[in-house]
């Protein structure tokens, strides 16, 4: 049996979910090659990027025609505007938690994505979304193990390639929601 939609679901709002994955690949390469502007900056920055995302998940999941997955969608809205919200809110605070706060993010999108994969085992690159669901829980594992050991240096690498890798996926994926196209 062939799947036509992708778990994630098509939505018009697909261009929205590209534009975030965009802005986080500019910050991490920004990050990458600036990180000299600071851990309290990156990650209030960070909590700017996950507002955005949130709310663009929230619209997509709360739309006339709610996609395939929504609760996905208005879950993952929630978690990101709360954390995102959490960061931006107080720079101390944010240094404190940054690291645990985005190992969150990322282990419940790694989560998604290996149910996604799963879901949509009769899809031509389905093994893709299992792969990337797996980088995404070892991105937020890592997190984890660099807020424990509060090293800036691995927390600051961590932080650039998790903007670029996210962004990257975002960006990939906003494609196969894009309403039309067939995978």
């Amino acid at each position: 049996m062939k799947q036509t939609t992708s778990f994630w679901g098509q939505t018009k709002f697909w261009w929205l979910v590209m534009a975030i994955g965009v802005l986080m690949i500019i910050a991490g390469f920004a990050y990458w090659f600036f990180p000299a502007i600071g851990y309290a900056v990156a990650s209030v920055l960070f909590g700017w990027m996950l507002i955005g995302a949130g709310v663009v998940q929230l619209c997509v999941s709360s739309g006339e025609h709610r996609p395939r997955g929504w609760g996905w969608w208005l879950a993952g809205g929630v978690i990101d505007l709360f954390i995102g919200f959490m960061l931006v809110r107080s720079v101390t605070l944010a240094e404190a938690v940054f690291p645990y706060f985005i190992a969150i993010v990322f282990i419940f999108w790694g989560v998604g994505a290996l149910v996604g994969s799963v879901n949509g085992r009769g899809r031509k690159y389905w093994w893709l979304q299992l792969i990337n669901g797996v980088l995404l829980l070892l991105i937020g594992f890592f997190f984890m193990e660099a807020g424990y050991l509060a090293n800036m240096v691995n927390v600051s690498f961590l932080t650039s390639l998790a903007f670029i890798y996210w962004g990257f996926s975002l960006a990939i994926g906003a494609y196969d929601m894009k309403p039309g196209v067939e995978a």
